[in-house]
């Protein structure tokens, strides 16, 4: 989402006549879009931000701008400590992004004046890192109160973009080359919003992107459980470009933790949301998140943790150990489990991940699967697995058919069968 956030801010400024520098000392501006999901996060894009005071310092007339979470969170003490920033711009300013930073950079330059060649011809960054996938987002912010969760403080309740939007910026992505489509939202799966007279919820939204010519693929993230329900699970099989991929957020097997998280499911709901959508497509590729050492976890909470993983059979997993941030509810409980303990839980989990992702690796191994290429002999196979391939490479947005020879840790291996 911070990729995507970057995105749209950056490709306004692309279009006016910037372009992306190689380094900071060739750059007359800098942004930082800044995450605050985890402390850890959040104190590395403080130490980035206190590291450019020479590069600001070196030179009076250069621009350094601070957006998204972290800068929502820290907004005044980063404009009172910080005095050199020129412009900060919180998450919940997100919508009027290009506005805010283009008045700041026309301030301190006439870009126009200085490059008067055709803007929109202007190659666009891709976030995804491939020409091949783009993101669309298609609604903001959140409506749950999840106890150990910063991101409703920061980026405020939910609020969802207009059908007629996403489906003009879809076409405009498959326009600059993009074959995958891939829907963000805090819980991408809650979003309601209304088309030519009817309502809009993501199964539909689903159906009107997969009339698209030129979407190859779609996929979405990151839904809730509690909105996983028939009619996803149906538009996800009936969609020829939908993807057979989901990502479902468990955090943990214990009943009594998920109460504590205020995450609205038990245990036995989430599982079966995982077997409805198999129902659907049984080949669907299942991931999802888990915390360890959360506020009062027992070894019988984790043992629990251990046991819903197994049934879920994730092909990957999300694995933390709990932090309390601060401005959550769950931070006024005491972080009780042992630093050493979640340590051990944590590797224990791991250990038990390695082997699912190991077995739905291995389960490739002799098939014959479609990959579209990201890079010249990589790509991603529907399930959203990486793959490697020898023979002929590709190039980006290709869609190549490789046979799966062997597996490593994390990426599949194959030769080119068909491209």
């Amino acid at each position: 989402m911070s990729a995507a956030d970057s995105a749209e801010l950056t490709r306004p400024l692309l279009r006016r006549g910037w372009t992306a520098a190689p380094d900071p000392e060739q750059a007359d501006a800098v942004v930082i879009a800044t995450c605050t999901v985890r402390q850890h996060a959040e104190d590395r894009a403080l130490s980035l931000i206190g590291s450019l005071r020479p590069w600001k310092e070196s030179d009076p007339t250069r621009v350094q701008i601070e957006s998204a979470c972290a800068a929502e969170r820290q907004k005044h003490w980063l404009e009172k400590r910080l005095t050199y920033i020129h412009l900060v711009v919180g998450a919940k300013s997100i919508d009027d992004y290009p506005r805010l930073v283009e008045a700041a950079l026309d301030a301190r330059f006439d870009v126009f004046s200085e490059n008067r060649q055709a803007f929109d011809e202007t190659p666009l960054l891709s976030p995804t890192g491939s020409s091949a996938t783009a993101f669309l987002t298609i609604m903001r912010g959140c409506n749950y109160s999840c106890s150990y969760c910063i991101v409703p403080a920061v980026r405020g309740r939910e609020s969802y973009r207009p059908v007629a939007t996403l489906l003009e910026e879809a076409r405009q992505r498959v326009g600059e080359g993009a074959k995958e489509i891939i829907l963000l939202g805090q819980t991408v799966n809650s979003y309601s919003s209304e088309h030519a007279g009817k309502p809009v919820r993501l199964p539909d939204l689903l159906r009107l992107l997969d009339a698209l010519p030129g979407i190859e693929r779609l996929r979405f993230m990151s839904p809730h459980p509690f909105f996983v329900d028939e009619r996803l699970a149906a538009a996800m099989a009936e969609c020829r470009a939908v993807c057979e991929q989901l990502h479902l957020p468990a955090q943990s097997g214990s009943d009594r933790l998920l109460k504590l998280m205020r995450r609205n499911y038990t245990s036995d709901e989430l599982l079966r949301k995982a077997d409805l959508v198999r129902r659907y497509q049984p080949r669907v590729v299942v991931s999802t998140d888990i915390i360890v050492g959360f506020p009062t976890e027992t070894d019988e909470d984790f043992e629990m943790t251990l046991a819903l993983v197994e049934r879920l059979a994730p092909a990957s997993a999300y694995c933390f150990k709990y932090s309390p941030r601060a401005g959550t509810a769950s931070a006024s409980q005491p972080d009780d489990v042992p630093a050493p303990l979640k340590e051990e839980r944590l590797a224990r989990l791991n250990e038990v991940v390695d082997r699912l992702t190991q077995a739905a690796l291995q389960s490739h191994v002799g098939r014959t699967i479609e990959i579209l290429t990201e890079q010249a002999g990589f790509g991603r196979t529907r399930g959203g697995f990486k793959a490697r391939w020898t023979g002929a490479p590709g190039r980006p947005g290709d869609l190549a058919s490789i046979r799966v020879t062997d597996a490593s840790r994390r990426t599949l291996l194959g030769e080119i069968h068909e491209l």
